[in-house]
């Protein structure tokens, strides 16, 4: 069972953080936060990671309505989207292996 979407994206990392960003604001979603879970790892634990950010998206008028009707909701606010570079996904997944 998956628990999200996933979508390939061709071109560097950066070009796929501005493209994605792009998409959401023109469906009325911002990113309120943006998590380098590369440069977090480097700085907390000294070590190497591939480029890895995790992006907290929000559209208020969606999470309004969704507050509404469920108070509780706000475990699953903001929405995360994540991006990450596959060539090096793929490498360090063969490293663990």
């Amino acid at each position: 069972m998956n628990y999200y979407f996933s979508k390939a994206l061709t071109g560097s990392f950066e070009n796929g953080i501005q493209k994605v960003t792009e998409a959401l604001k023109a469906e009325g979603f911002g990113i309120l936060t943006e998590i380098d879970i590369k440069a977090t790892l480097k700085k907390k634990l000294d070590v190497d990671f591939y480029n890895y950010k995790i992006l907290g998206a929000c559209n208020p008028p969606f999470a309004y309505k969704a507050l509404l009707a469920e108070d509780k909701i706000g475990t699953m606010l903001p929405c995360n989207i994540i991006i990450q570079e596959n060539s090096n996904c793929e490498q360090f997944e063969n490293r663990r292996a």
